[in-house]
């Protein structure tokens, strides 16, 4: 069993930045992948960006390559989500995910089977 508790959501304005955290307890050991998610109103969930934890390898989705930085502390068990330049777009909750399988596509939600409560981003322009 893993929890993950994310924080750091908020209402910012167009271009303006946050950082999202996320807090792994329980069985890590298990975990390959940790990914970022998010799901805006009526939108299907997608991947934002996702680190294979052996390596330390990230991946991005195009949206928001160059504007979003995923990064890990592992003495601390915490995930990060660092995001610049905001756009409305990005309004949308997010989640942090765990996933325990080695060869998945890290933007998948099924390659994930542990996630946390989500945290509410907002962008106003």
């Amino acid at each position: 069993q893993v929890q993950l508790v994310e924080s750091g959501g908020g209402s910012v304005q167009a271009g303006g930045s946050l950082r999202l955290s996320c807090a792994a307890s329980g069985d890590t050991y298990s975990t390959y992948w940790m990914g970022w998610f998010r799901q805006g109103p009526g939108k299907a969930r997608e991947g934002v960006a996702g680190i294979y934890t052996e390596d330390g390898r990230t991946y991005y989705d195009a949206s928001v390559k160059g504007r979003f930085t995923i990064s890990q502390d592992n003495a601390k068990n915490t995930l990060y989500l660092q995001m610049n330049n905001l756009k409305r777009e990005d309004t949308a909750m997010y989640y942090c995910a765990t996933g325990a399988l080695r060869w998945v596509v890290w933007s998948n939600p099924s390659s994930y089977n542990y996630w946390g409560q989500g945290t509410q981003v907002t962008i106003s322009s």
